[in-house]
């Protein structure tokens, strides 16, 4: 395996879904880096790379936040955004982010992870390996996770519009 190729195609989605767990693009970069340098320490079948490399930054991060109260701040943390684009529009976005990250804050870790690994594109057996579950059971496990982080969000929402009309 030609690590320069692997870094190349999998370290932009192994970033997009640290930064998504995290929202933290400094720790998702670090976390990111961490799992490639382990990397080169394995060898493993190309195929078993990528689930690998996301199972070690998942954990990577897990570890950082366990040793370190400053983990909650920088979830809640929202990158702002680049370019030109409206402040109303930016706000807006970054609100709206905020908010997402919030309500997967409220979903068990195992959902979490699942819907973030769905959101990079991974197959059902690569989830089931990170998440360490019969690749059988990710689709319902997917679902259920799906149904409470709509419930987390659709809360916070509802929250928000009752401190908005009490405050």
């Amino acid at each position: 395996m030609e690590f320069e190729r692997l870094f190349q195609r999998l370290y932009p989605p192994l970033f997009r879904y640290l930064q998504r767990l995290t929202g933290d693009p400094d720790a998702a970069d670090d976390a990111a880096q961490e799992a490639f340098v382990r990397l080169t320490k394995q060898s493993l079948p190309e195929g078993e790379v990528r689930p690998w490399l996301f199972t070690v930054a998942t954990n990577l991060i897990r570890d950082r936040a366990r040793k370190s109260e400053r983990h909650r701040r920088l979830r809640g943390h929202v990158p702002t955004g680049r370019g030109s684009v409206a402040p109303d529009v930016a706000l807006e976005r970054s609100e709206q982010i905020a908010l997402v990250r919030a309500a997967l804050d409220r979903v068990p870790e195992r959902d979490r992870t699942m819907l973030l690994m769905r959101e990079e594109g991974f197959k059902y057996d690569e989830i089931a390996r990170v998440v360490d579950v019969a690749p059988g059971s990710v689709g319902t496990l997917l679902a259920r996770a799906a149904k409470r982080f709509e419930k987390s969000y659709i809360a916070l929402r509802a929250e928000e519009k009752i401190n908005d009309t009490s405050g």
